[in-house]
């Protein structure tokens, strides 16, 4: 068995209205100063229907009503973090079909908080060079109009970024 592999998991939600996205501000992981899905790991024993739900209202402010779940794909891509050169990143997303609320633009601040804030990101300035595999394929799911695409992603590149893009 390999042990080149950062095993990370987590569950990200959809959430799209008038060509543009929520995203969140990253301020950590191989997606730090990137804008990126707002989601997260399910805390012990929590259900992943929990989890999109808590996650969304700590880093974006908006109260999730109604979701489902799409699918779940992975993105694997080089990264040096401790001992391990890649990373595996299996990720469940989750389509937000109502919410209330209005963006936060600054998130509450507390110890495993990885968000700054949250911004609305129009469809056309998504790309892999400001925003995290997760928010491509958000977008694209959006273009598809919610069609999930569960193919799994390798980028032989991948690029930490070392200052922010918002």
């Amino acid at each position: 068995m390999s042990t080149k592999f950062h095993q990370a998991f987590g569950v990200y939600g959809i959430l799209s209205e008038n060509g543009k996205l929520a995203v969140i501000k990253k301020t950590g992981g191989p997606y730090i100063n990137r804008y990126d899905l707002p989601g997260g790991t399910p805390e012990d024993g929590e259900e992943m229907a929990h989890t999109v739900v808590r996650e969304i209202q700590e880093e974006t402010g908006l109260t999730v009503t109604k979701a489902h779940q799409l699918g779940i794909t992975g993105f694997r891509y080089p990264w040096q973090y401790e001992h391990w050169q890649l990373n595996q990143h299996r990720c469940v997303f989750y389509w937000i079909d109502a919410w209330t609320g209005q963006l936060a633009d600054q998130a509450a601040q507390f110890t495993g908080q990885d968000a700054l804030g949250a911004v609305w990101l129009p469809l056309a300035e998504i790309s892999l060079t400001t925003c995290s595999p997760l928010v491509v394929k958000a977008a694209e799911t959006v273009r598809q109009h919610g069609q999930f695409d569960p193919t799994e992603q390798t980028f032989t590149d991948w690029t930490v970024l070392t200052k922010p893009v918002y």
